[in-house]
């Protein structure tokens, strides 16, 4: 098993919130594989590609499902996602009162310019306005803790607070 990159209670909802290229499944990939959720595998699962967007819904409820199974057993879920709506970090928050479980978001606060070039090199580039479009819709950190968040980290390639 990998070195933990952060301390995470028993039962946590951790949310990696940040663009794709950001460095969130990077990061995800240094705890255990079973407490990762990633709507990317559950996409490739229902349609043989991640890259199927209309697999989403069915991607949505899967992670919902397992989240819930984490959950209810006081396990740690890691949400590999992009996380960038306000409502889908509500659902994370509203699952993790109803199991009255702790929450940590994780910000990869990463310049768009260095996220660009390293979409470039993906093996599944997704499209770079797409990924202009998502870097707009990062939160604060202040903003995060005023969602409800109990603990926010920023990561950053200009400085690293995790």
């Amino acid at each position: 098993m990998s070195q933990h990159p952060l301390p995470l209670p028993e039962g946590v909802v951790c949310a990696l919130i940040g663009a794709p290229g950001s460095g969130k499944s990077t990061f995800a990939a240094r705890f255990p594989s079973t407490w990762c959720l990633n709507l990317d595998t559950y996409r490739a699962l229902a349609a043989d590609t991640e890259a199927d967007q209309s697999a989403a819904p069915v991607a949505v409820d899967v992670q919902k499902l397992l989240l819930d199974a984490r959950l209810s057993r006081g396990l740690r879920a890691v949400i590999d996602s992009t996380n960038l709506e306000p409502a889908v970090r509500a659902g994370l928050l509203a699952r993790a009162r109803r199991w009255n479980r702790p929450t940590v978001a994780v910000l990869f606060d990463v310049p768009l310019g260095t996220i660009l070039a390293r979409n470039g090199d993906r093996t599944r580039v997704v499209a770079p306005r797409v990924v202009a479009d998502l870097h707009h819709l990062l939160p604060t950190t202040e903003q995060l803790t005023a969602e409800g968040f109990g603990t926010v980290y920023r990561i950053s390639d200009r400085t690293t607070d995790v």
